[in-house]
């Protein structure tokens, strides 16, 4: 049993101002895993009032960039130290299989060196070439802190979600609150723990476990300059109206429902085999999952008998079990909600490959779904245009090349996808084609170097690399 009780307010832990503490249960049996303590909106004033004074007196925001890079090294070096202890964690609060938890922490190394090394190359302070030689002046552009941002993340994978902004927040100069989901208490407990340990200044950061009114309070304060989301697309457009009204700085990481098209040329072992990675990652509950299979006619019918054999071999249970790939949703509403598409899909007219609306035999006390697979689907039924944030995929055919980039761009969303071929250069031209932030050739791992994020109702701005970090930055021009 692990129990916070205290939350982690200006980097102190300090009694929070309701001393009842939220049960946290598993998604696998409902047992209860830990408790914590949940931030209401008096501790967030707390929060923003210590990140304003750390952020106007300069303790953090004045300390030279090689001394904020050190320390932020130093943190990655701890998070490294502990990443068993936070995979596990993570599988016991959220359901994520112990694969995808285990998994990730080297992903967390190469996000958090993309961004150190993209502040040790950052144009911190610059003298422009003046255009006109003759000209008298000269002018100094700089980069600065941004102020006291608000970040929050959602709970699919917490310790992703936070470091993307910590890390980059804090290089920058800035004090941050970070808001996390309840169901992320036990993990974004230790992460505070680490954070202690790095030696931060008073007030630069913060770690609130809350509900969704606590966070509209925390994106609304006038003390913050600057918002960094992670979530629905649903609720980043009530955190833009909100960045809108007070004119904050915002940048929104949202939905997608992507696409990966399987060329006619396409091993389709090693594709469907990338399906496995790509589309059910971390039980499907992932923004970047490519749910939306575009297959070729002329190999329809292959493609949905390896993909019913895919999913039909994979172990659906108990997340500790090394052997489970998919596990359980991380709540009961969302285990429902993923049902209630699954049932859809069927009254739409999709044929039902494998799976169904049903619970797993044997599974019943937990918050598991049958990985589901649909063919003969149609692009304008929802299972197909809407983010189902489950182990379920749909397999849509095309007639040629152009109808396959026509399909995969008919979405609301544009956050990432696929494309698989032997030529890779051919796979190249077309994933050029496809209106998304993100976009992988032949399963390649998503890199931190460049940008991520998303087109149209998949968010503004990008999170990784330098790119990332400007946006914790604002331009400052001194003329001389």
């Amino acid at each position: 049993m692990i129990t916070y009780d205290r939350l982690f307010i200006g980097g102190t832990w300090v009694e929070p101002s309701s001393t009842q503490l939220l049960d946290i249960a598993s998604p696998h049996d409902q047992s209860v895993v830990g408790r914590a303590a949940q931030a209401l909106p008096a501790d967030v004033d707390r929060a923003v009032a210590a990140a304003r004074t750390s952020f106007e007196t300069g303790t953090w925001r004045l300390t030279p960039p090689a001394e904020r890079i050190a320390l932020l090294r130093r943190f990655n070096a701890l998070r490294e130290e502990n990443a068993e202890r936070i995979a596990q964690v993570i599988s016991r609060e959220n359901g994520s299989a112990g694969w995808f938890t285990r998994a990730g922490q080297p992903g967390l190394t190469r996000q958090a060196n993309a961004y150190l090394k993209a502040a040790e190359d950052f144009a911190w302070e610059e003298t422009l070439t003046p255009s006109d030689p003759a000209s008298p002046t000269r002018s100094v552009v700089r980069r600065e802190a941004v102020g006291v941002v608000a970040a929050v993340i959602p709970w699919n994978s917490p310790f992703s979600s936070a470091t993307s902004k910590i890390t980059p927040s804090l290089l920058a100069g800035n004090s941050l609150v970070l808001k996390v989901s309840p169901e992320n208490s036990l993990s974004m407990g230790l992460l505070a723990e680490l954070l202690d340990q790095v030696g931060l200044p008073d007030g630069v950061v913060s770690v609130l476990p809350a509900d969704r009114e606590t966070s509209e309070y925390l994106v609304s304060h006038q003390g913050v300059d600057k918002i960094a989301f992670t979530g629905s697309t649903r609720a980043g457009r009530r955190i833009a109206a909100i960045a809108g009204e007070q004119l904050k700085r915002v940048s929104l990481e949202l939905g997608g429902k992507s696409a990966a098209i399987i060329l006619p040329d396409a091993d389709l072992e090693k594709a469907v085999a990338g399906v496995k990675f790509g589309s059910l990652l971390n039980n499907g509950e992932s923004c970047i999952a490519q749910t939306r299979i575009l297959a070729p006619r002329s190999r329809y019918e292959d493609v949905v008998t390896a993909l019913k054999e895919l999913v039909e071999s994979l172990k659906v249970g108990d997340p500790s079990d090394p052997d489970t790939f998919i596990g359980p949703m991380v709540r009961p509403d969302q285990q429902q909600r993923v049902r209630e598409y699954i049932q859809l899909g069927i009254e739409e007219g999709a044929r039902l490959v494998t799976g169904g609306p049903q619970i797993p035999e044997g599974l019943e006390k937990g918050n598991y779904v049958t990985p589901t697979v649909f063919a003969d689907v149609d692009n304008s039924m929802r299972i197909a245009q809407e983010e189902i944030f489950g182990p379920v995929l749909v397999v849509i055919a095309y007639d040629d090349e152009d109808d396959a980039v026509r399909i995969a761009n008919d979405s609301e969303y544009g956050l990432s996808g696929g494309v698989w071929s032997t030529d890779e250069e051919h796979a190249l031209a077309v994933a050029r084609r496809i209106r998304t932030g993100t976009i992988t050739v032949n399963g390649a791992s998503v890199g931190f170097d460049g940008p991520f994020g998303g087109f149209k109702a998949s968010g503004i701005g990008r999170e990784y690399g330098a790119v990332g970090l400007g946006t914790y930055t604002e331009y400052k021009t001194i003329t001389v």
